[in-house]
């Protein structure tokens, strides 16, 4: 059948509601080749336009995507789409009177939302702005991607384990076998946990994987690599933030991480990847990444609206290019803001 290629009208913008925002995913081209119609659809950000810090998001069983940012009004926030690239707020992950308070006076930051063992772990901070010995990391599980979140505990703070600041985790699977990697400023650690991913194998046994220069650290493995992505810099002054994203890589998940010319991440060596430009100041915290049906790579991350200074950090997302060296770095280096390509997943079958 003859090719063709035609413009739909622009999809109106949904309407705002309280702490729920989403992208203008403003214009389809549908492309009908032989018996195959493809959809190309695209978006602006910023994706979550209102204050969505520290992005973790996961796919469900329902084939929804589900993200979570850092507390907002006492509880996580709870964000769906069916895309990436539309969000809507859903609800927060716990009831009121679940919602854990293991720190007295701590806030919930960066969780990290993974599927184990045929149930939902979101992983925590707990933490108060200059309380580096008191922060901590915890747990909770659910049965839904959305929650509601229960079975909460709280796994060690800086105290006990020995790592000042023990913030910002994220765990890495691979083999049967699940990995806690955390950090704050103070040296990124790793540690192994329990089959169930519920508790750690040996509090004794901890290993610092990279220097004093990151935090929001992700493992990603590609090409018989293993990649860190980190931020460096000032993640919460406004414009005037310097949070930006870098990366390493590593033949072993333990490291070393090296940079193109062999510099380590425990000497606060790498590579960097994405940074500010005139329309998004800080960008930084990286998300997980996810492969649409195209084989592209994305990623979510927040940063500063220049636009609207006061709304906080909110949520982004690019495509991660990934070099003919096997390096990696997201959009052009700095955030879209232009119409953009969206991912890509093939539409559910009827």
């Amino acid at each position: 059948m003859k090719k063709y290629l035609y413009a739909i009208l622009a999809m109106a913008l949904l309407a705002s509601t309280m702490l729920c925002a989403c992208s203008s995913s403003d214009e389809e081209e549908v492309v009908e080749e032989e018996e195959e119609e493809v959809v190309v659809k695209y978006y602006r950000n910023p994706v979550i336009n209102n204050d969505a810090p520290d992005p973790t998001f996961i796919k469900g069983n329902d084939g929804k995507f589900y993200a979570f940012t850092t507390m907002q009004d006492g509880n996580v926030p709870v964000y769906r789409s069916e895309d990436l690239v539309n969000w809507t707020y859903y609800s927060g992950a716990y009831t009121n009177a679940n919602v854990p308070k293991f720190v007295p006076g701590a806030a919930i930051w960066a969780p990290d939302i993974n599927y184990i063992d045929g149930k939902y772990v979101l992983y925590f901070s707990m933490s108060t702005w200059g309380g580096e010995w008191a922060a901590g990391i915890g747990r909770s599980t659910s049965t839904r991607p959305e929650g509601y979140y229960s079975n909460s505990k709280l796994l060690f703070n800086s105290e006990e384990i020995g790592v000042q600041n023990s913030i910002d985790p994220v765990v890495y699977q691979e083999g049967g076998r699940k990995y806690l990697i955390w950090g704050s400023f103070r040296g990124i650690y790793i540690t192994e946990l329990t089959e169930d991913g519920l508790e750690l194998v040996d509090k004794k046994q901890i290993e610092r994987i990279a220097g004093t220069a990151y935090e929001g650290t992700y493992i990603h493995k590609r090409g018989g690599y293993y990649y860190m992505f980190a931020s460096c810099g000032s993640c919460c002054n406004g414009l005037s933030s310097t949070y930006h994203v870098v990366v390493a890589r590593s033949k072993s998940l333990h490291g070393p991480y090296l940079t193109k010319s062999g510099g380590r991440m425990l000497d606060n060596r790498h590579e960097t990847i994405l940074v500010g430009n005139n329309d998004v100041k800080g960008p930084g915290h990286t998300s997980q990444i996810i492969t649409d049906d195209n084989g592209d790579d994305w990623i979510l991350y927040h940063g500063y609206d220049v636009k609207e200074p006061n709304a906080g950090r909110k949520t982004y997302i690019d495509k991660v290019n990934w070099g003919e060296d096997g390096w990696p770095i997201i959009n052009d280096g700095t955030p879209s803001t232009k119409r953009m390509v969206a991912p890509y997943f093939k539409p559910k079958a009827k």
